[in-house]
């Protein structure tokens, strides 16, 4: 059984959204509004969508409770499946290149004209004049200092990040139809653009400022916050706050716990060969009855 979080308020509820984003981040935004009650229908080309051949459990994940239908825009048939589904509907998202909206005859000053309460969330991978540009998440994160080394990203950090901003955006753009409507005017619908890069770029603060760099409180300096090996495993350990530190401090046999003491290269090492010492299941009951952060890991 697929363990499920626990989904958000309804606050989409009423919403009707028409999707013609493929891959991931268009995907991930409507997943979420759908969750948040919105009434969401996704237009594929007649090859479908990339992700479902990447990953059929994945694709099946991101459309649960989405219609899927099948329309080329680039043919007369497929226009008209589309207006007929644009004239009712609340949040257009999409993912195309700017160019690609004018080739198809749905640039966002035309639809505005012939439906001016809809709303657009654009998602593009770079923002105003560099939206041409080709890319896609690992690049977006390599611009932004999130791709350290030569090892890929644990997830698609950019993507993921969008599709949220997406999510957002789209709860934007509700939200100002509605202050439009109680304040009796008409509907006006708003165009909102989402780049993935701009979302990398957020993801990627706290390595800016400093926080999570090799010499960061939170990036390693800091010798409650590191992953350690374990005897049987490695552990990641999390003892930021200073009560959280004095107890992982007691629980390693050390008498201080200041903040200088906590950022010396000898205390990362008394504690590494503290957790040595450790299985994981042994450091999973220490972390209940002394009230650390940790989590082990195989």
């Amino acid at each position: 059984m697929t363990n499920h979080p626990a989904l958000p308020l309804q606050s989409l509820r009423g919403v009707r959204i028409l999707s013609l984003a493929l891959n991931l981040p268009g995907p991930a935004a409507l997943m979420r509004c759908r969750q948040m009650g919105a009434a969401c229908l996704k237009l594929e080309p007649p090859g479908g969508d990339p992700m479902d051949h990447y990953s059929r459990p994945a694709y099946a994940r991101l459309h649960e409770g989405i219609t899927v239908l099948k329309a080329d825009l680039k043919t007369a048939e497929g226009q008209e499946v589309l207006h007929r589904e644009l004239a009712q509907t609340d949040v257009l998202l999409t993912s195309f290149r700017p160019s690609a909206f004018k080739k198809l005859g749905i640039a966002w000053d035309t639809l505005h004209q012939r439906y001016p309460a809809l709303s657009q969330v654009a998602i593009v991978g770079s923002p105003g004049e560099r939206a041409e540009a080709p890319g896609h998440d690992l690049t977006y994160l390599a611009e932004n200092g999130l791709v350290p080394g030569l090892e890929l990203p644990a997830t698609l950090y950019a993507d993921m990040g969008g599709s949220l901003m997406a999510t957002e955006a789209v709860l934007q753009a509700c939200l100002m139809r509605r202050s439009a409507e109680d304040a009796a005017n008409a509907a006006h619908g708003v165009f909102i653009e989402v780049a993935l890069s701009v979302a990398a770029g957020h993801l990627a603060l706290p390595r800016q400022w400093g926080l999570t760099q090799p010499d960061g409180w939170i990036g390693g300096a800091h010798a409650g916050y590191r992953v350690y090996a374990c005897k049987d495993g490695r552990v990641a350990l999390a003892a930021l706050e200073p009560h959280f530190a004095a107890a992982l401090c007691a629980a390693a046999g050390m008498a201080a716990c200041d903040i200088g003491t906590l950022l010396a290269p000898a205390t990362r090492r008394v504690i590494a060969d503290f957790l040595l010492t450790k299985t994981r299941q042994e450091l999973d009951t220490l972390a209940v009855e002394k009230d650390i952060p940790l989590h082990t890991m195989a």
